[in-house]
């Protein structure tokens, strides 16, 4: 009863099957789906019905086990859907209809791969599973450019680990990505064998998604991808057939074009003024830089229009200089005597510059200068390594002060540990500080996680372990996401004296550090002065976020612990 009850119950939708499946592919599925019931959403039904197992399945019965990494894919649905579907596979319908069916499902049916890869994993490739086609090709897989950080738009391929003919399993490195943040490696998803590497070692700016190898599942299939190049040819003919027939339009506008510059020129040139000259742009240009009254000139273009050949052969009869060419071969002689050398853009400087700009362009920016004397830090400082040096640990820094010193002011003034959001402010209870390092390819933040939690000691190792990391690029997406604030020096390294760091976004603040200097100060009693040691720091606040009060009170406490170190250790 339940098989007739829904076959009476779909009959009607049944019958007009072919019609429909012109104007939605999706209903179809819809129909044939275990729920069976309508809605007004066909991509929740279709993600549904992949979720159940209907969609898609292989000739043998069995189910692939994902779809997709482009809206452009397709999947070939066909006859077997309805074959597997449980409430349909024991029923007379099937073996009635299956003629019709089959030829009226044997069809391609776009499916959005974007609505079942919505969870991407950092170290996951974008896959995309494609079927034989008029090509003959084999069933096989496109691997795409990975999308291996928040902020990556294209990456480039350092070298690749496996070559054309490797077996590969899921969890082997396949490549080494360059990202806009570090190099990172590639891993395999699947079982199965590479076909084909599109993108070879050294490929520059490869878009995310972009195929850049193929792989199949039988080692057989690997010689029919010799030549195969990426699915760009369909839209390469869909484009072609309107070039084809774009010549005779082409043809038939140009007419036109022509013959009205005869009748605009008849009539605006006959009825008001007998003394206006028609002259081409360029003609008009070239006379006004060579101070050419046009009345002299005669045209001999169509109807008298006075064209650039006859400025040129009135300044050659003259004997007037022409020396618009001259000064551009002046130009172009002053340009190639130049010494220059072009360097070719890293990723972590297009990142880096295209973040800051959107920084300066959209958060309004405001900064607090506080001076603080750093006496006691130093004295403190000495007697620390000299019990680092006796226990063999790293060295501590004065920059390792200031990140300990700058977490604590942080979990004292929560609010300048948070980020903007248009519809809430994102306060958060973990204190990671990002620590700015200069490399020759450009400049890195990484984090320091829980630095209000770690002792002077753990930082300092931290600190100098992931310095290194980044100076020879090897930074993982964990070694520089999720931090909530940043610290950038200057002073210690440079010389810098004071500056005005820019807000790494989406945090709401970033403390400069300048350097320390010896001052003279006023003493107990009069006439009295003695010698301090003073660092400047400027804190950049997104006022959004960030008050000026919340501001200098952060700075405040900050300086708290700066001038009494001792307070960092309880």
């Amino acid at each position: 009863m339940t098989y007739a009850s829904h076959l009476l119950r779909h009959s009607k939708k049944l019958r007009n099957a072919p019609d429909l499946l012109q104007t939605d592919p999706v209903i179809l599925v819809r129909w044939f789906s275990k729920a069976a019931c309508p809605s007004t959403n066909s991509r929740d039904d279709l993600l549904r019905n992949y979720q159940q197992g209907y969609l898609p399945v292989k000739k043998d019965g069995s189910f692939y086990s994902s779809i997709g990494g482009t809206p452009s894919t397709i999947s070939r649905f066909n006859y077997s859907c309805i074959a597997d579907c449980p409430d349909f596979s024991k029923s007379p319908f099937v073996g009635e209809h299956k003629g019709k069916l089959s030829r009226t499902m044997k069809m391609d049916i776009p499916v959005v791969g974007t609505v079942f890869n919505k969870g991407f994993s950092g170290s996951q490739a974008c896959r995309r599973r494609s079927f034989s086609t008029a090509s003959e090709l084999p069933p096989h897989q496109e691997l795409g450019m990975p999308s291996l950080s928040p902020t990556m738009t294209e990456g480039n391929i350092a070298r690749w680990l496996k070559k054309e003919g490797d077996k590969v399993s899921p969890g082997e490195v396949l490549c080494e990505v360059e990202t806009d943040k570090a190099t990172v490696e590639m891993e395999c998803m699947e079982e199965g064998y590479i076909a084909k590497i599109i993108h070879g070692d050294g490929s520059k700016e490869i878009k995310v998604g972009e195929v850049i190898a193929i792989t199949v599942e039988e080692e057989g299939d690997i010689a029919k991808f010799k030549d195969y190049k990426p699915s760009k040819s369909g839209d390469a003919e869909v484009v072609k057939k309107p070039a084809d027939s774009a010549p005779p339009k082409k043809e038939v506008v140009e007419e036109p074009l022509e013959s009205s510059g005869p009748k605009i020129s008849k009539t605006s040139g006959t009825p008001p003024a007998e003394d206006r000259i028609f002259a081409s742009p360029l003609a008009r240009k070239m006379a006004e830089d060579h101070n050419i009254p046009l009345s002299s000139i005669k045209g001999t273009g169509p109807d008298g229009r006075i064209v650039k050949a006859d400025i040129e052969d009135y300044l050659a009869s003259s004997g007037k200089d022409f020396p618009a060419p001259v000064s551009k071969t002046k130009d172009t002689a002053v340009a190639e005597t130049m010494d220059y050398t072009d360097l070719p853009h890293s990723q972590i400087r297009k990142v880096t510059a295209s973040r800051l700009l959107l920084s300066k362009q959209t958060i309004p920016h405001y900064y607090l200068t506080v001076d603080t004397c750093v006496d006691k830090l130093m004295d403190l400082r000495s007697q620390l390594n000299s019990l680092q040096e006796a226990s063999g640990g790293k060295r501590i820094s004065v920059n390792d002060l200031v990140i300990k010193a700058a977490a604590l002011a942080l979990r004292k003034v929560p609010q300048c540990n948070s980020s903007w959001n248009n519809d809430y402010i994102r306060q958060y209870h973990n204190v990671n500080i990002n620590v700015a390092v200069q490399t020759d390819n450009g400049l890195y933040v990484p984090v320091i996680r829980d630095a209000d939690k770690k002792g002077l000691s753990k930082i300092a190792e931290e600190v100098k372990h992931l310095a290194q990391k980044a100076k020879e690029n090897n930074l993982k997406p964990e070694d520089y996401e999720g931090g909530t604030f940043t610290v950038s020096n200057l002073g210690g390294p440079f010389g810098i004296k004071q500056f005005c760091a820019i807000i790494n976004p989406p945090q709401s603040g970033i403390l400069a550090v300048g350097s320390a200097e010896r001052r003279v100060v006023p003493g107990n009693g009069p006439e009295q002065f003695k010698f301090a040691s003073f660092m400047s720091v400027t804190l950049s606040c997104d006022h959004r976020v960030i008050d000026g009060a919340i501001g200098a009170e952060w700075l405040k406490a900050f300086k708290g612990y700066i001038e009494n170190p001792e307070s960092m250790l309880l």
